[in-house]
Parts: structure tokens; sequence; C-alpha cells
């Protein structure tokens, strides 16, 4: 069977849209409406894969340079693929994929992979791809999760916290503005931990938001009308995550976050898993301690998202590998 390899463009919106949501591990976030929110940052080169005439596969990737690369202004990535797709398919698809790159001059492909609790079905095909092209484990995240439907207890720290904010009159409002948690709470406290700023700016947030109002969610805590604490999550078919978290420096006083946490875990308690993210620095090589042993707490435990190097060469790696 003979695939069709496309660079992607603006007359494949739909098909690719229609892809994106019938796909087995495809989320919001590679909706063309989202993806193209930061155009301007990243010169896009998401590549759809045919059969004959039906979109069954997508890369959401940006280039620079000789090199590709899971689109950076997303936190996961990889192959996204139809349903019906099964292992033999998605191994032959792959190796289309890395032939086409070869003969565009693409030398390496970088590759951030889906985490497996955003799956609708089981779907870790490209792993198996990944291990025949003899691709390199370049960096691994530990992500905190906590499965709703084999849960833990949350420790009797974490429990008195809650009760903390409970006693301080706390209030939580889920609320369409963005600006007061953005300008107030977010980017003073990234600068001044991190030097660094929100990968979303507000208006970014602000228009994603309006975009995807279903999936993207936010909530501040109030301690006697004014703003302590928030956090921003995206919601997928599969998974509650908070995709941004910041407090005012009383926030253990007052008990905000631990407040907010066990609030947000009972309200997305439909949802298969509550994805805490990473608690890595250096690029997975460090772990926050701290960060870890509070969102363990909760009655978190670690899954991890690997990111891969593959030199697009290896392509002929696949050619017997199905047998």
């Amino acid at each position: 069977m003979l695939y069709r390899v496309e660079k992607y463009a603006a007359v494949h919106f739909e098909v690719w849209n229609d892809l994106i949501s019938r796909s087995k591990n495809g989320t919001f976030l590679f909706n063309r409406g989202f993806m193209e929110y930061h155009e301007d940052r990243f010169e896009d080169y998401s590549l759809l894969v045919f059969n004959d005439d039906k979109a069954i596969a997508a890369l959401p990737a940006h280039i620079a340079g000789s090199e590709l690369f899971s689109h950076s202004g997303l936190t996961y990535g990889g192959l996204v693929y139809d349903e019906k797709v099964k292992l033999a398919e998605v191994i032959t698809v792959f190796g289309a994929i890395l032939k086409f790159l070869h003969e565009q001059d693409i030398t390496r492909l970088h590759l951030k992979t889906i985490p497996a609790i955003y799956h609708k079905y089981p779907s870790d095909e490209l792993h198996y791809a990944l291990f025949l092209v003899n691709a390199i484990l370049t960096r691994r995240d530990s992500l905190s999760v906590v499965d709703r439907g084999n849960e833990l207890t949350i420790t009797k720290t974490r429990k008195e916290a809650i009760r903390r904010g409970a006693k301080n009159g706390l209030v939580i409002r889920e609320e369409p503005e963005f600006k007061n948690f953005w300008n107030e709470i977010l980017i003073p406290n990234l600068w001044k931990k991190h030097k660094a700023k929100p990968v979303h700016t507000l208006n970014e947030m602000q228009l994603l938001h309006s975009r995807f109002p279903d999936n993207i969610r936010h909530f501040n805590v109030y301690k006697d009308g004014k703003l302590v604490a928030g956090t921003t999550m995206f919601v997928t078919d599969t998974v509650a995550h908070p995709q941004y978290i910041s407090g005012q420096e009383d926030k253990n006083q007052l008990g905000s976050l631990d407040f907010l946490y066990n609030y947000l875990l009972d309200l997305f308690s439909e949802k298969k898993y509550f994805d805490f993210g990473p608690s890595n620095e250096e690029q997975g090589r460090k772990l926050n301690s701290g960060i870890v042993f509070w969102k363990e707490s909760f009655g978190a435990r670690t899954i991890v998202q690997d990111f891969y190097e593959v030199e697009t060469c290896n392509h002929e790696l696949l050619n017997n590998a199905i047998i």
C-alpha cells in the first residue's frame, strides 16, 4: 500500500481538523485553531499522510534549518492517527514520513510524544516505530498523575491545608477573564522565581479561550474579595490538566492552592486522569522535590513523557521490518 505525504497548507484546514477530531490520540491542541495562534513564532512544516484521498495521519511540526521539530508551541506532539490505523500501518506511514523528509534534505526529526493518558484508545504504535529506526531518547519528563479509577488517599498534611482554606473563608470562582490573574499573580511570580514569562500572552490566552471555551477554563481564588490564587485548566476527552497555577506569597498560610486543587479534583472527577504535569528542570535531568512532593500528596503518581531524535536516513531500517 502506498501513502502520500504532503506538507500542510491552508487548503488542508478542514481535512486536518477532521482527522484530529476522529483520531485515537489527538486533542484540541492539534486543532489548527489552536496551533495557529502563534504562527508568527514558528515556520510551520506540519505533514499530512493520505491513503488515496483520505487523511489517516498528521505530524504537527515546525522547521528550523535542516531539522524538523514536534511543534515547540505545543506541550506534546508526535504522530496523530486515525482511530482505525493499526501498528503495521503506523510503521509504514512513519517510514514514508522519514523518507519524505530525507528527500527534502531534512536530516533529523525531533519528536515529543503524547503521554498515554491523553490517548482515547491504546496508541503507542509510534514508540515501537521509533525503536525500529534507532531513535535516540534525548529527554524524559516525569508527570504527576491522579488515576481517577484507582485513587490514592490524600495525605493528612494536605487535608489540613484544605481545611485551612475553608476556615479562611476562601471563595473559588470560574471566570472567563484572565487579566487579573495574569497581571497580578502569574507574570510577577514567574519573573521573580524564574526570570521567565508565561508561554501564552494574556491576549493569546483570551483568544484561545474564545475558540475553545469547553477545553480552556479558568478558576480564581478570593479572600475577602481579593484575588489570592488561580489556575488555567486545559481539558481533553480523558484528562484535566492545570496549564498554569500560581498564588500570592501567603498561599501556604491561606491554604489557597490546596483548597483550589481539592475543588478541581472534585469538579473534574469524570475525567480518567488529573495531570498535574512535570516537576522537572534542565531538560528532565533535575527533579524539583518540593513541587513533586506537593503533587504526590494529592495521590498523584508518575508516568513519563519521552522526547526523541531520529535521523531521517534511517527510514531504510523500516523496509523489512514487517514480515
